[in-house]
């Protein structure tokens, strides 16, 4: 079973990809990625990393507090 963090980053940053050649095929509508959804997605995903991190490591301290 595929970890969840890894799943969700997985996705965002296929989204980042799909965006970013959206803007870079030259379509006047296929959008653009702007340096703030850039600066978000970063935030979102080392939000993502330190929550999982966290969360780790909490469980797995109160697994070893099972008898």
């Amino acid at each position: 079973m595929p970890s969840p963090l890894l799943t969700a980053v997985r996705y965002l940053l296929l989204r980042a990809r799909a965006r970013a050649g959206a803007a870079a095929s030259g379509h006047p509508e296929s959008g653009a990625i702007t340096l703030e959804w850039i600066v978000i997605a970063g935030i979102l995903v080392a939000a993502a990393i330190a929550a999982g991190a966290f969360f780790t490591g909490a469980i797995t301290r109160y697994e070893g507090k099972i008898p």
